[in-house]
């Protein structure tokens, strides 16, 4: 069984290699654990564990 050669690593820049804003959780919940987000016509829920991990759910 003949195995077919990988293609090249690609050099080209990724989403991981552009500049993107950043904005500390603390910015977003403002002291809050739970807030409503609402994106294009829909709301989101983003709340923080007790583990102190985010979790978004729709």
């Amino acid at each position: 069984m003949e195995t077919q050669a990988k293609p090249p690593l690609s050099t080209t820049p990724t989403d991981s290699n552009v500049a993107r804003p950043r904005i500390g959780s603390e910015e977003i919940l403002r002291g809050n654990t739970t807030v409503e987000i609402e994106h294009a016509g829909q709301r989101y829920l983003l709340r923080v564990t007790r583990e102190n991990k985010l979790i978004l759910t729709k």
